[in-house]
């Protein structure tokens, strides 16, 4: 499941302490800063390389600290995980890692996690990933690295397309998954499992770590 992404970007949510998510932050060409989750980033020891959003909730002194680092973006109509998106797509970046984008609000960790399949058209790899597993958007049929009893859930988002797996205990054959329960709770059978789509839908695939994570 390692992969190696250009750049990691950091949100104000529950910052992880796995070794998983804090192995990818460690190997990360560029470090992207959410507003307020740059004092968190500074905390741990870490120093971003922009910090970006709307600047509501960075402390005045990092703010000065910073400048050289700093975008302000005011835009009011977008998040600031949606402003940093923006960002390093406009730099060329191809494949990004979210983090802490989840924990201590649930309104604001569906919120994110919906906007991974909006955010998966500008990007050849982006997921999210939290303490306990890693959340891919995909649009079109991929093959996923596994291990023998990873738990494995399938969710869809609108517009809806009938969905099809392989290497999964409960197999779904073109299926729309219409409530997100429905794709919920599978495992995988193999080093490997695939999701196919049959059409254009926006699908998150969930891999729970190893336990030893």
């Amino acid at each position: 499941m390692k992969r190696i992404y250009d750049c990691v970007i950091v949100a104000n949510g529950e910052f992880p302490t796995s070794s998983a998510v804090l192995s990818v932050l460690n190997q990360a060409k560029m470090i992207v800063a959410c507003d307020g989750a740059a004092q968190t980033l500074l905390t741990k020891g870490y120093t971003p390389h922009r910090i970006i959003g709307d600047l509501d909730s960075l402390a005045p002194d990092i703010k000065n600290r910073f400048a050289a680092i700093v975008v302000h973006n005011p835009d009011q109509e977008t998040n600031d995980l949606t402003k940093a998106i923006g960002f390093v797509k406009s730099k060329g970046v191809q494949s990004v890692c979210i983090i802490a984008a989840t924990g201590l609000r649930e309104d604001h960790t569906l919120a994110n996690i919906s906007l991974l399949t909006q955010y998966q058209p500008m990007f050849t790899d982006i997921s999210m990933m939290s303490d306990y597993g890693v959340f891919t958007a995909i649009k079109e049929t991929r093959r996923f690295e596994s291990f023998k009893n990873q738990k494995i859930s399938i969710f869809s988002l609108p517009p809806l397309v009938p969905v099809s797996t392989q290497n999964l205990k409960y197999s779904i054959d073109k299926r729309e998954l219409n409530i997100w329960w429905e794709g919920s709770l599978n495992e995988s059978v193999s080093d490997w499992f695939e999701v196919s789509l049959h059409g254009e839908g926006n699908v998150l695939v969930y891999q729970v770590y190893e336990k030893k994570q």
